[in-house]
Order: structure tokens, then sequence, then C-alpha cells
């Protein structure tokens, strides 16, 4: 029974942290909040005012995800401490198993709803866009931003967060030169901005008859999906609109019409594309929401005052500025070099297991 002794313990010592999560989001005011929000959608003319309505809208669900998260958490804390008692008392180990679940269950989502309370950036609570390209190296470097991609994916999946394919260029044997994907869920851009940089692959290629040693470099950009236009003005005379054919997968329609739209912002020289829709007009909203998402990031990771102020930044694909490192051989590792946090399991790495990258770089962040 010195197990249920212990892990009753360890309960223990982590119910300060509950009570500081607690005072952080503050359940009892956002059910207070939502109740006075809940009133005001109900006034004479307040769906008139369609931005202001959706603008109450989200921040009911916001509210609402913060109450369930806490009560979520709350009710799991007792319950395992329930369990303890009861094995105990009752000199019952039938329930280990359940216990050792349970606690590894709520011991991960205190340390992210922890962490998520250290996000006060002005769009950390957005939706994201993540954009893949490869580096120079061919199919190496291909295939390698396509196993970022299924990463990313997947981990997108595992914290029960929609996504979606905005554009995607095959490679030119396999892999992909370039992709781009929205990642709708709260604070997805939030958690998600850490991996902003250069990810390098170090390992024996499947293209190398040969089987000597790769290193590959891919890019991944993270932007934060802009939901107000407001937030972001662009001006239609600073747009370039050019249309195409789509070269990706999609079916007759979309690759024999010009569905496709590349859009340029001429005054920073971001160029963004969409390919992925059968309408035009589907693929032009995507496009600029992937604009607008990009001037955001930009506008917010450099201070600047104003869209204007951007300049177009480009990301070096090379070595000496990755900011994570993913060995599959002569060893397995990856590790993060702003943080040093490393892992030496690099499948699960590689099927999504990145919170522990993201956790540390937050916490580093807070700490800074």
């Amino acid at each position: 029974m010195l197990e249920f002794e212990e892990y009753k313990t360890r309960l223990h010592v982590m119910a300060p942290t509950l009570a500081t999560l607690k005072d952080a989001l503050k359940p009892d005011d956002a059910r207070a909040e939502i109740t006075r929000l809940e009133e005001s959608t109900q006034q004479p003319g307040f769906w008139d005012d369609r931005q202001a309505s959706q603008k109450t809208q989200k921040q009911i669900k916001q509210l609402r995800s913060k109450v369930a998260l806490f009560g979520r958490l709350e009710s799991a804390y007792e319950d395992l401490l329930t369990i303890c008692e009861m094995a105990l008392e009752e000199n019952d180990e039938s329930m280990l198993n359940e216990l050792i679940e349970g606690f590894s269950d709520f011991e991960r989502e205190l340390e992210t709803a922890r962490l998520s309370t250290l996000l006060s950036g002005e769009y950390d609570g957005a939706g994201a866009i993540m954009t893949f390209h490869a580096g120079a190296g061919g199919t190496e470097a291909q295939d390698w931003a396509q196993m970022l991609f299924r990463m990313y994916t997947r981990w997108a999946e595992r914290h029960g967060f929609k996504w979606k394919t905005l554009d995607y260029l095959d490679g030119e044997e396999a892999g992909l030169k370039s992709a781009t994907i929205s990642i709708d869920g709260e604070n997805a851009y939030g958690f998600l901005k850490s991996e902003n940089g250069i990810h390098r692959l170090v390992r024996i290629s499947p293209f190398d008859a040969s089987g000597r040693r790769h290193t590959s470099f891919a890019a991944v950009e993270v932007m934060p999906q802009i939901t107000d236009e407001g937030d972001i003005e662009i001006r239609p005379e600073d747009l370039k609109v050019d249309t195409y054919r789509s070269s990706g997968a999609g079916g007759q329609h979309v690759n024999k019409t010009e569905s496709a739209i590349r859009i340029t912002h001429v005054p920073s020289g971001i160029v963004v594309s969409c390919q992925t829709e059968r309408s035009q007009h589907q693929n032009r909203e995507y496009a600029m929401q992937m604009l607008r998402a990009r001037l955001a990031e930009i506008k917010e990771r450099e201070h600047l005052e104003r869209v204007e102020d951007i300049k177009g930044v480009q990301m070096k694909i090379e070595w000496g500025s990755q900011i994570r490192s993913y060995v599959f051989m002569p060893y397995t590792l990856a590790k993060d070099h702003r943080t040093n946090f490393e892992s030496g399991n690099i499948g699960a790495v590689m099927d999504g297991e990145i919170d522990g990258f993201i956790n540390a770089y937050l916490a580093a962040k807070a700490a800074g």
C-alpha cells in the first residue's frame, strides 16, 4: 500500500499549484461575467452589430472554457485523493492502475493549465497558422518538412484541435516543398509560437543508396489567426493579386481553373498563397487570413505600432540558426537549443508528443 501513500503525498504537494491556478483563472468571477454577457445578448439590437456580437460570443466561449478547465482539474484532484484514501482504508490495491493513469493525466493537464496562465501576448489566445518550408537539399529536406507537417498535425489532434490544409506544394520525389495549415483552438498560437524557427534533422537518409548520414533543415513559421479584420488593417492598394492553376491535389476542377490565389503585400514583400479550395473566392479569403496572420506575428514580435512599419523578414534555413535538433542516428535525441530541454524518445516526439518542449519554452520565457 506504499504506492497509495506516495501518491497521496504527491497530491498534497500539488494542492498549492491548484490553488494558485484558481487565483489566476478566477472561475467565480468568470461565471459572473458569463451571466452578465449572456444577459447583454438578450438586449434589443444586440445582434444588429455583427462585429460586437461576435466578440461577445467569443468572450463567453473563452470564459466557459476557463470555468470548465478548472472544474475538471478540481474534480480530478478530489477523485484521485478519494481513491488513495479508500484504498488505504480498505487495504485494497485493485485501484492502483486507475490511480496511476489518472494521476498522470491530471499532472499533465495541471501543468498545461498553469503554463496557459503565462500566455499574455496580444494574440496568444488565438488559433494558429503554421507554414512549413523545406531547406536546401532536395528530396531529403522535403521529406523532413513533411515529417514536421505530420508531427504538428498529430500534436493538434492530441489536443482536440481541428486543423485544415490551406496550401500544399508537393516535393519533387517525396515530401513537400512548402505547406500551410490552420489550427483552430483556444491558445493554439500561444503554445505553438515556441515552434517558430529552423528545425534540424540528422539521420541515415532513406534516399541515399550509400547509407550515408545526412543533415537537413526545414523552417516552421507560426502566426496567429486574426478573426477580427479591424485588428490588422490592410489597404487594398498595397496588394498585388495573381491567380493561377492549382498544382496540388484536388481533382480536375481545381487543376483546370485558375482558382489558386497568390497575394503579395507590396510594402513588406510578404507573399501568401492558397490553392486547396475549389472556389477562387474561398482561396482569396484564406490567403487574406494568412496575410493578416503573418503581419500580426511580425508586428507583435518586433513590437511595432503600425502594420506600415513592417519590413519583409526572411528566415535563413541553414546551419547555426536552428532552434531544435532531431537526431535519429547514431543515437536518438531531440534537443531544444534555447532551453536545453531534450527527449530521447524520438518516435514519440515525431508522433506529436512535444508538450515538454513547449512547456519548457514558456516556463523559460516567464522566468526571463
